[in-house]
């Protein structure tokens, strides 16, 4: 018998649905029609060789890049843009903030300010953008920076933090706007190997804890232990996806064999 509650209609509704997604710079046509689904509490990772689209289609899942064609939405609602009459219309700038509040993303570069310390990195966003009163955000970044195994570097300026103490404050700054999904963008690319561990243990807890996620990586032993789904990109295109140990043990396409006999 189908679920007709709320809940359950909620449920049923996929995280992330992209439909032929396309995006073009000039005569650069860099996603050729992409479509995906990622089911709530999924962890899909998308894997590729540089200029293959996956950061790219990344940023299109906020709006940090305006798609050329096709359609995403975030948990049923269309992203940049509204639809009237079969049309599409782009999202006035602070309508399309205000979405992008709801999907957290972690990029290559920690990005964080130079002159806050990692407490104050964490709270900067739930007071300015969400107007929290300081005591309430103050209390959950402190949790936050547990959660990442930073407690004890609360008062730490980025430049007295390792490059994964730092990815470590960017995720937990990330999961200060309470996200219903996390994006990351190569998030380890940027470290140190020996620094690599520490930020996808992160990662691993959370999802362990059941946060939909969508991550860039070119780290395979974290993607056939942690992911659910595994998209093979090429050319801006999917050229092979499913099970991540399937793919990566058995895969079907010679582009992907030929990638990931480099990267294996």
């Amino acid at each position: 018998m189908s679920d007709t509650t709320a809940t359950g209609t909620a449920k049923a509704v996929p995280m992330v649905v992209a439909e032929a997604v396309s995006k073009s710079f000039g005569s650069n046509e860099v996603l050729k029609g992409i479509s995906l689904e990622v089911k709530r509490g999924e962890v899909m990772c998308l894997v590729g060789p540089s200029g293959s689209g996956k950061s790219t289609f990344l940023r299109c899942i906020n709006h940090l890049e305006v798609v050329s064609a096709g359609r995403l939405s975030v948990d049923g609602d269309l992203i940049g843009y509204r639809e009237s009459n079969g049309k599409l219309y782009e999202m006035h700038p602070k309508e399309a903030a205000r979405q992008r509040r709801n999907i957290g993303m972690v990029f290559q570069r920690f990005n964080l300010f130079p002159h806050m310390t990692a407490l104050q990195n964490v709270m900067e966003a739930p007071i300015r953008v969400k107007g929290l009163s300081k005591a309430s955000v103050e209390a959950n970044a402190r949790a936050l920076l547990a959660r990442v195994g930073l407690a004890e570097r609360a008062d730490y300026y980025p430049a007295h933090l390792s490059g994964g103490q730092q990815q470590r404050v960017a995720i937990a700054r990330a999961l200060a706007m309470e996200p219903k999904l996390m994006l990351f963008d190569e998030p380890t690319s940027a470290l140190d190997p020996e620094l690599v561990g520490e930020v996808l243990d992160v990662m691993q807890n959370l999802a362990r804890d059941g946060m939909t996620m969508i991550v860039v990586t070119h780290e395979m032993g974290f993607a056939k232990e942690v992911a659910d789904s595994l998209v093979f990109m090429d050319g801006g295109v999917v050229v092979e996806s499913g099970d991540p140990t399937e793919v990566l043990t058995n895969p079907q396409h010679k582009r992907t064999q030929a990638f990931l006999s480099k990267v294996l």
